[in-house]
């Protein structure tokens, strides 16, 4: 999840002596939960379409990196047992690009424990970086090192934040304690530089295998790559939310907010 320019001088001035914004910035939108459905979900989707357009540039006074492109030192990637996918691999001097076009196609907050439930869609989601591979992929045995890419197009992404609330310094927050996600994609293609120690013939194949069964490919890493998405998810909600208040979101938030408050 702002500003570099004007914005960034906006939310310079908003700051406290806490960390947190005690002064709404201009991209938060309010809405009222106690409005019919109908109207408070046309609020909520607009206004998180308005946080997500403005994030991607970074919000470096709640220590919010820039998003798009995202940079990434090093992503561990595991997965053994006995489905289509046992690898065991890294990702290194990572870059991901295509968070700034992210489109905000539904959201909900349950009014009793304010959970999210969020629906996104992605044009277009690139990842660069360094790679390190040992496993298998379908049929696939692989080996390698070196230079990726991998391009998804045309993805949709269903997230449910868990939420607890937290009260402090006169101010209620949204604390996002977990991230669950489920995603479909319309399209991937990559490519893996120096497979079986850079004999071009295998890496070609593999390659061209990969992209040709992309669907089955897609499948077989889906849990590897939901869990990465929460993981990335988590902690851009909770730089967010753990630094903007509840109220600014919600307008008619109750005082108590539920069972589930948590004095800091």
């Amino acid at each position: 999840m702002v500003l570099y320019a004007l914005l960034l001088c906006s939310v310079f001035f908003a700051r406290s002596v806490y960390g947190f914004l005690d002064k709404q910035p201009h991209y938060v939108k309010t809405c009222m939960i106690k409005q019919p459905r109908e109207i408070f979900l046309n609020c909520s989707t607009h206004a998180v379409q308005g946080l997500f357009n403005e994030i991607p540039k970074g919000v470096p006074e709640i220590g919010l990196q820039v998003l798009d492109p995202l940079e990434v030192d090093h992503i561990n990637i595991l997965q053994g047992g006995g489905g289509p996918v046992t690898v065991n691999a890294s990702l290194s001097n990572v870059k991901v690009l295509g968070f700034g076009n992210t489109r905000i196609v539904f959201n909900s907050v349950d009014p009793k424990t304010y959970d999210f439930y969020t629906k996104l869609a992605l044009p277009r989601l690139r990842i660069d970086g360094l790679y390190e591979l040992l496993g298998r992929i379908l049929v696939i045995p692989l080996r390698g090192k070196g230079i990726c890419w991998f391009e998804a197009k045309n993805l949709e992404i269903n997230v449910k934040s868990d939420v607890v609330m937290q009260k402090h310094d006169g101010f209620q927050f949204f604390h996002v304690t977990k991230v669950h996600v489920k995603f479909s994609i319309g399209g991937l293609k990559l490519h893996m530089s120096n497979l079986f120690d850079g004999i071009k013939a295998l890496e070609d194949s593999t390659n061209a295998y990969l992209n040709a069964n992309w669907r089955p490919v897609a499948e077989s890493l889906n849990p590897i790559l939901s869990k990465t998405i929460e993981d990335i998810m988590l902690d851009i909600l909770q730089k967010v939310f753990d630094n903007i208040p509840a109220n600014f979101f919600l307008g008619d938030l109750d005082e108590s907010a539920g069972e589930n408050v948590e004095e800091q």
